[in-house]
């Protein structure tokens, strides 16, 4: 599966934006997919992530309750809704795709990041 991240830009805080995550080859619904994100100078961390099905969905605890993610399978396009922006959002994100059962992890597959900037 090949992976497209978009939707990133420069938002001021408290703001919202929407990522898009478009996934062409194997039907998307094959895999767990998830959000990740790379702050500058930082490793990369683990933001949501939701079952094939769109069931069952996790996030990290700095975000839950300000991000919301949700997948079209008919559409092969997972997307993170984010609301209240903090400066701290600021990181490249991106998508990527886990082939195993939910909620064993091991994602194989990685979109190239959309970069999110928050200005305070």
């Amino acid at each position: 599966v090949q992976l497209q991240a978009s939707g990133g830009g420069l938002v001021q805080a408290g703001g919202s934006l929407r990522l898009s995550c478009a996934a062409s080859g194997r039907t998307s619904s094959s895999y767990v997919m998830g959000w990740f994100r790379r702050a500058p100078g930082k490793e990369r961390e683990f933001v949501a992530a939701i079952s094939r099905s769109g069931d069952s969905i996790s996030y990290a605890d700095s975000v839950r309750g300000r991000f919301t993610i949700s997948r079209d399978n008919a559409k092969m396009t997972m997307y993170l809704q984010m609301n209240s922006l903090k400066s701290e959002d600021t990181a490249v994100y991106y998508c990527a795709a886990n082939p195993r059962k939910w909620p064993s992890v091991g994602y194989g597959y990685w979109g190239q990041g959309t970069l999110v900037t928050v200005s305070s």
